[in-house]
């Protein structure tokens, strides 16, 4: 890799200023922030902005609703955000807002110049409006009946129930969600940016290599579909900006929020002398523009904002590299098992860079969803992080520090093994350029794993106990000293806060790229001090419960009605239904659970493979009546540890329960391991 300086602008998507920042937020920024890091250590130019969004009918509601101005909202948002980021150690250029005088002067030139270039239309259209708030909804703001398969309680632009697409004028039995008013239809004029000006040239621009592969798929569908003009007006009352001369119609917030990106960085150069906001955005900027994103708004960044700059005179991006989503334990981030968790939450019980270790050993570059499992966690943070890296220098300190009063051998012990791991940096530096953190993280692994083997291997416990042994401890223990410095080197982008600990205790100032290859030799460290703790099963618990409990306290109580005693459980998606594998299972044995009251042990059958699995069903059949029979399993559910042993499965049963429970069976000619579909 070149190592020649480049000037780079990054960004991450905009948090909107309507709620908190949570984990799925922070899995983006701190993709975004080990980039950024590993860039300026490698001494390019590299500047990180982002802001709040800060506009938009939610805002203007809420605001409202706690009896504020949308003003006293968004900066009481921004400041929380900005409290939270921090705690994460996320190392912003510079944090600012889209409602500013920045975003509201770009955001006109760039609708000027549109319009002056003829990219803008206007026509009048129908709206549904609300007579008695006096204005006019948004999509997400109406419900009623799908108009397809008569779901209930349907959003205004697709039905949650079938997946079906329509408008809101198509609900049937439609209200406001606002006050519960009928809509009426109201006529408006409203501003349409002609982004199918665009179409060939955002299609040269997708295959040039500013999209990953998934991201050009899906644009090729988009363009196959045609590209419709995009509705970039609301009318009053909004809370946003006006467009020019043209009283009562704001921007829609889609248009100025990714503009907040020049906003930030226009503010940033009214602060800096040594920037200037026309070579890294202006037609001939030679300078990098990178942003990271979520692929759910992969739309607006691939499609209209490269339009809109370029329709603008403006350069536009390198690359839109986008990520996938968080889940929790496998599954969507879920309000009621708690594991919806709020940044702040995570910050009160358990170490940030613990977190930004765990999402980056599972970072690639593409858009698959990323599992933070706490159990897989737990093991892999106190394994490595602590296990590993962190016990290379607290084997070694100690030595050095009683018997060679902290100071280092004048010479490496084992030059080749030293090679060995600096020849991994233009390795481990391509990974981390790539975005394939996960595979640098392996890397490094792989390299504490020879550090604690060659230290295990030269025992410098034992050989302290000898007498004229002196010199050789001294050199098994610098050398450990000096591969624990290249390793943390390597993570310095994910562990800033480890690694300024450890740049204190190795006493040699800051660590850079170019400089990880230079040994410390006869030099004196500092006293070592602890540098991570492990991760306690009861502080995990812990930050569990406070986020179940922070989402029952602002989460409005459940509605009452037949379903009231007996509620549906929080909906799935397709996918995550999908997932479930069920298998024809043969019951070889039952046996009564002494101690439990409603549990048979059954050992089952699955095509070969023995499982056993504690089902609930003793009120219902004895042993003597399973055995032999066929019935369904739940094949891929994780193991769960009762107080009775490990059920590997789920038997799957039916009815009101008592007696009345059945358990699936399968017709005749089933064999045990067929799936069921």
């Amino acid at each position: 890799m070149s190592n020649q300086s480049r000037t780079i602008l990054i960004t991450s998507a905009l948090p909107y200023a309507n709620g908190p920042i949570h984990l799925g937020h922070m899995l983006e920024h701190i993709q975004t922030d080990i980039w950024n890091r590993f860039q300026k250590m490698r001494g390019h130019h590299s500047i990180f902005v982002c802001a709040d969004d800060a506009h938009g009918t939610p805002i203007m509601l809420r605001a409202q609703k706690e009896g504020i101005t949308p003003e006293q909202l968004i900066e009481k948002s921004k400041r929380e955000h900005q409290a939270d980021f921090a705690g994460f150690s996320i190392g912003f250029d510079n944090y600012h807002s889209t409602h500013s005088e920045e975003n509201k002067t770009l955001s006109a030139m760039i609708y000027t110049r549109l319009r002056e270039a003829g990219h803008i239309n206007s026509r009048v259209i129908k709206q549904a409006y609300d007579p008695e708030k006096e204005m006019f909804l948004p999509d997400r703001f109406i419900k009623g009946e799908c108009p397809k398969c008569g779901a209930a309680d349907q959003y205004g632009d697709n039905c949650e129930a079938c997946g079906a697409s329509y408008s809101p004028t198509e609900l049937k039995n439609a209200v406001s969600a606002l006050s519960g008013a009928k809509p009426i239809e109201k006529e408006s004029e409203h501003f349409f940016f002609k982004l199918g000006d665009f179409e060939t040239m955002l299609k040269h621009w997708s295959t040039e290599g500013h999209v990953q592969k998934e991201v050009a798929n899906k644009l090729n569908e988009w363009f196959e579909g045609g590209l419709q003009e995009w509705d970039i007006s609301r009318d009053a009352p909004y809370f946003g900006f006006e467009i020019p001369d043209q009283p009562g119609k704001y921007f829609y917030v889609w248009l100025d929020a990714p503009v907040g990106y020049m906003a930030s960085f226009k503010n940033l150069c009214a602060q800096r002398d040594d920037l200037n906001f026309d070579d890294f955005w202006g037609p001939e900027s030679k300078a990098e523009l990178y942003h990271f994103i979520g692929k759910d708004i992969a739309y607006f960044h691939t499609l209209f904002w490269p339009a809109m700059l370029k329709g603008a005179n403006l350069r536009t991006p390198t690359a839109v590299f986008c990520h996938g989503f968080l889940t929790v334990n496998g599954a969507k981030m879920s309000k009621s098992r708690g594991t919806f968790i709020m940044a702040r939450t995570y910050l009160e019980h358990l170490n940030p860079e613990h977190l930004r270790y765990y999402l980056a050993a599972k970072m690639g570059s593409d858009l698959s969803d990323m599992d933070l499992n706490m159990e897989d966690f737990m093991l892999r943070v106190n394994s490595d992080l602590v296990g590993k890296v962190v016990n290379i220098a607290s084997r070694c300190a100690g030595f050095i520090r009683k018997r060679f009063n902290n100071r280092l051998t004048e010479n490496l012990s084992e030059p080749a093994l030293f090679a060995e791991f600096i020849a991994q940096g233009d390795t481990i530096a391509s990974q981390y350029e790539n975005r394939e953190f996960g595979h640098a993280m392996r890397s490094i692994m792989a390299l504490a794993d020879k550090a604690n083997q060659y230290i295990d291997e030269q025992q410098p416990w034992v050989v302290a106990k000898k007498e004229g042994e002196d010199e050789q401890l001294h050199a098994i223990c610098s050398m450990g000293i000096n591969l624990f410095r290249v390793i943390i080197g390597y993570l310095k982008p994910v562990l800033p806060v480890t690694t300024e600990k450890s740049e204190l205790f190795l006493n040699s100032g800051e660590i850079l790229w170019r400089e990880i290859k230079n040994p410390l030799l006869g030099h004196e460290i500092n006293k070592f001090k602890p540098l991570m703790t492990r991760v306690e099963r009861d502080k995990v618990d812990a930050m569990l419960a406070a986020s179940q409990q922070h989402m029952q306290a602002i989460t409005p109580p459940a509605p009452t009605g037949p379903l009231t005693e007996n509620p549906i459980k929080e909906e799935i998606s397709f996918d995550d239904f999908a997932k479930i594998d069920l298998r024809i299972a043969r019951i070889v044995a039952a046996e009564r659970v002494e101690k439990a009251d409603k549990l048979l042990q059954l050992t089952l059958d699955i095509g070969g493979e023995s499982r056993t699995v504690f089902a609930g069903i003793k009120s219902a059949y004895t042993p003597e009546q399973l055995k032999g029979k066929l019935t369904v399993v739940v094949a891929n559910l994780a193991p769960r540890k009762m107080r009775f042993g490990l059920s590997e499965g789920m038997v799957l049963a039916a009815g009101p329960g008592g007696e009345e429970l059945w358990i699936l069976s399968p017709d005749e000619g089933a064999q045990p391991g067929m799936q069921v579909k």
